[in-house]
């Protein structure tokens, strides 16, 4: 009697195939949605930052600041939405550990999307462990920063933070987000030594308005007073995500 062949879906030779590949790109949709969903979150205060910030080095001092607006931001979730705005970080070491952390300091659970990477990026301690990750494509792990996000907080960081800050700055930018979402760049000194936004604006490649999309913070608590006034959730709104919708014109 010949042997009955898996089925498709349960063949590890299919899924990893060129062929398979839409069903690991929605597999890394799908499994996210069904679990921050059983967890009830659907709103997130996003951290993004350097992974290679390191006690001691140039970075040194934003790890404990993110660590500190981390636990604030819990903390005051904790206390006026029962904890329904949660902590959201790329999942990894630096600013991304130091948002989990604080998250944990402050009673309450935090989410992590980590991403596989060469130098083998692994999850950090301190993300709840229901709310912990997996993602191989960049694309999206970023929609699920987008997805859920009410505030974004960017710590100094490198390509891939620049990646993600500016994802957000053109959705914003072009309106194809479907409610506003805060932009806090950490550090003013940083950010406005490694991006000239102001030679975009005389050179025309941005329009002086689209300065507004964001704003300079240096310190935990006047990050905290800031996403009190622009963060709102929605009374009766969901309690876990929806399929991602975007912003477009002529259909719902």
């Amino acid at each position: 009697m010949s042997e009955i062949p898996p089925l498709a879906y349960h063949d590890p030779k299919f899924i990893d195939s060129d062929e398979g590949r839409p069903i690991r790109i929605v597999s890394e949709y799908l499994a996210p949605l069904r679990a921050l969903a059983a967890a009830g979150v659907s709103a997130t205060v996003v951290f993004f930052g350097s992974a290679r910030a390191r006690a001691g080095g140039p970075l040194g001092r934003y790890l404990e600041e993110a660590t500190e607006l981390a636990r604030l931001v819990t903390e005051w979730s904790c206390a006026a939405f029962d904890g329904s705005l949660v902590v959201c970080s790329g999942g990894g070491p630096g600013i991304m550990e130091a948002a989990n952390h604080g998250a944990t300091l402050g009673g309450g659970r935090s989410v992590g999307l980590n991403i596989g990477l060469p130098h083998e990026q692994r999850p950090n301690p301190y993300i709840t462990p229901e709310l912990s990750f997996e993602f191989h494509y960049f694309f999206m792990r970023k929609l699920w920063f987008a997805h859920l996000a009410r505030a974004l907080v960017v710590f100094p960081g490198g390509f891939g933070t620049f990646d993600e800050l500016f994802e957000i700055l053109t959705l914003a930018q072009t309106q194809k987000l479907d409610r506003s979402i805060p932009v806090f760049l950490y550090g003013s000194a940083y950010w406005q030594e490694v991006v000239n936004f102001e030679a975009l604006v005389r050179h025309g490649t941005i329009a002086r308005e689209d300065l507004k999309l964001f704003e300079f913070v240096d310190d935990p608590k006047d990050a905290l007073a800031l996403l009190k006034r622009r963060v709102t959730l929605e009374p009766g709104a969901e309690a876990r995500p929806a399929f991602a919708r975007s912003r477009c014109p002529g259909h719902p």
